[in-house]
């Protein structure tokens, strides 16, 4: 359907926002002229870093692009459950003669400010994970000529993003890499996750919105699977972390095709929240003990991952990765969009002369 997103997109792809230094202003610029929507994350940065990302961005393009803006958080974490944590991680924190950070440094990641700044100096493009804004401020937004999207992973946060006014959904299934953008965090829900083409079934049949597909998606078919299933649009992470202009480590963009990591997990090991992981050491031996405290263990751990960084240790990251992370390609992510619009429209091809047959 033609929507203010779709009329943004020459191609149905999207760069997911992710935090962490990964989606990077020279990456977003790469995607958007290639002719998909590359995106900013605004995650885990103060209002000021967040804008100066935002005109350098303008600096390289003058095309659409997205931010990203997290949630604020609300007070639920057991105090008690975090100290347990910390004392289990303090022989990481000899092991790498670093310090454990502080799980009070803020639950709210700046939202106000970074609000502020958006509706003061309008980008084309804003979405939101961990929850849904209030009416009024998509409003206001819309008002400022921005269009909204926010993560759902079920249909029931699909139906919540469309009452509150956003223009768009983000269906996310389980397969995704990063944080699950669950509207709330129910330890009791690990684990029952939908997969993406069901989840993207069910919410086409939910809500009126246009939905965007995100979720292990690493090939030009799966997208064309998406957009048969219902979706408008897709959105890959895991793809664009190793391409050329992806702010990831390194040795984040190898392990990615290292047959070193089997496989990925969902974990509360590194943040408090349920994110998917390649698994590595930390992973295996934090990963059952760690609380539902999102962001107090995010802070807590945050020194750990940059002295395991620091220290050339993968094994200490936080190894984001979503399923498909094998099907990885070492490409400039401009080609990366190439590709995949040209694997789409063979898959469209083969589908269409498929049904003539």
């Amino acid at each position: 359907m033609s929507s203010a997103l779709t009329d943004l997109l020459p191609h149905p792809i999207v760069q997911a926002p992710m935090a962490g230094g990964v989606a990077v202003p020279r990456l977003a610029a790469a995607v958007s002229e290639a002719g998909g929507l590359g995106f900013l994350a605004a995650g885990y940065k103060t209002a000021d870093g967040m804008y100066q990302e935002i005109k350098q961005l303008r600096g390289l393009t003058g095309l659409p692009f997205g931010i990203n803006l997290f949630m604020p958080q609300p007070e639920t974490a057991d105090p008690a459950a975090v100290d347990v944590y910390a004392h289990q991680l303090a022989g990481e924190a000899s092991w790498y003669e670093t310090e454990l950070g502080d799980p009070d440094s803020g639950r709210d990641d700046g939202y106000d400010a970074k609000l502020a700044v958006l509706l003061d100096n309008p980008v084309p493009v804003v979405s939101f994970h961990f929850g849904v804004p209030a009416p009024e401020v998509l409003e206001a937004l819309r008002r400022a000529g921005t269009v909204t999207l926010a993560t759902a992973t079920t249909p029931a946060e699909a139906r919540a993003v469309e009452r509150a006014g956003a223009d768009a959904v983000i269906a996310q299934g389980v397969e995704a890499g990063g944080h699950q953008g669950t509207h709330r965090d129910a330890p009791e829900a690990d684990g029952s996750g939908i997969g993406l083409l069901s989840l993207v079934a069910q919410v086409r049949e939910t809500v009126s919105i246009p939905v965007v597909a995100a979720g292990g998606i690493m090939r030009g078919s799966q997208i064309a699977a998406a957009l048969a299933a219902g979706a408008d649009a897709v959105q890959l992470g895991t793809a664009f972390v190793a391409t050329h202009e992806s702010g990831a480590h390194e040795l984040h963009k190898r392990a990615l095709t290292d047959p070193l990591y089997v496989r990925t997990e969902l974990t509360r090991a590194f943040s408090g929240r349920p994110a998917r992981a390649l698994v590595n050491r930390f992973l295996r031996e934090h990963g059952p003990y760690a609380p539902a405290a999102y962001p107090d263990v995010h802070h807590l751990t945050a020194p750990l991952r940059k002295a395991a960084a620091k220290a050339g240790d993968p094994q200490g990251l936080a190894l984001w990765a979503g399923q498909g992370h094998r099907l990885a390609r070492d490409l400039p992510a401009g080609r990366l969009v190439e590709v995949l619009a040209a694997e789409l429209a063979a898959a469209r091809t083969a589908l269409s002369d498929g049904g003539a047959r």
